[in-house]
């Protein structure tokens, strides 16, 4: 490609998707960006817990060639996933992510109402099972909306909940749940790092998956300069867990 002058943008592809494959957000000769279902493994792993289904090797089935993921998404997160088709592509963008030139933003419900509209949490995070050095970590939040239920909790006789937009600043381990959980707003559907009677709660609305989902990514793509600017959609689930807070903000 010759850069900017003469690239024509790619487009958005059609959002459909057989049996199996992954809906696609995006997708050129180059890269795609796909939509991960919640409780999908990303790849095999030490937590795969003798798992045989996983998004990679769908996705390599999917467009019949080599995938290269760059950037991962836990098991029961949903949305955005980006990956390339050859390895200068994927060169490229992880050298983007890691310049922190790729916007994401999730979004997520959480326990509580957090008091600021905006807020950042900066607290350092380990790297999970076996990685206990500590590193720098960041997420910036905005509250969209918030909502009370008839769930009693504690000595009250309601429950508090927040729809937020989280913009992780630093990729470490679980970021988003545990910075949540650090400022006591822990993440609806958690199991790992979550509030157990707030999640019951959810189960019986007939919520059964945690509510965060990559909603949106944007980055230069590396090929043609063109910005690409894509959303991933709720789904049912999540979306009826947006219903709860009423007429909300495009989240």
């Amino acid at each position: 490609m010759n850069g900017l002058d003469d690239a024509t943008p790619p487009r958005p592809s059609p959002a459909s998707a057989g049996e199996g494959e992954l809906q696609t957000v995006f997708v050129d000769e180059f890269l795609a960006v796909v939509d991960k279902p919640a409780g999908l493994m990303v790849h095999d792993s030490a937590l795969a817990r003798g798992e045989t289904d996983f998004a990679a090797d769908r996705l390599r089935e999917q467009f019949g060639k080599p995938i290269f993921l760059v950037h991962r998404l836990d098991r029961a997160t949903s949305g955005c996933l980006l990956l390339a088709f050859d390895r200068e592509t994927a060169s490229a963008l992880g050298k983007t992510l890691m310049a922190r030139d790729v916007e994401k933003d999730y979004v997520a419900v959480c326990r509580g109402w957090p008091a600021e509209e905006r807020f950042t949490i900066d607290h350092p995070l380990d790297g999970g099972p076996g990685k206990p050095l500590k590193k720098p970590a960041t997420t910036a939040f905005e509250r969209i909306a918030h909502c009370e239920l008839e769930f009693p909790s504690a000595h009250f006789p309601t429950s508090r909940y927040a729809l937020l937009r989280a913009h992780p600043l630093t990729g470490r381990f679980r970021q988003i749940r545990r910075h949540l959980k650090h400022v006591s707003h822990h993440l609806i559907g958690d199991t790992s790092h979550g509030d157990g009677r707030h999640n019951r709660a959810f189960r019986m609305l007939g919520i059964h998956r945690m509510l965060l989902h990559a909603r949106r990514l944007a980055f230069d793509h590396p090929a043609t300069g063109a910005r690409i600017d894509v959303r991933a959609p709720f789904d049912a689930e999540f979306a009826r867990a947006i219903a709860l807070f009423g007429d909300t903000p495009d989240a």
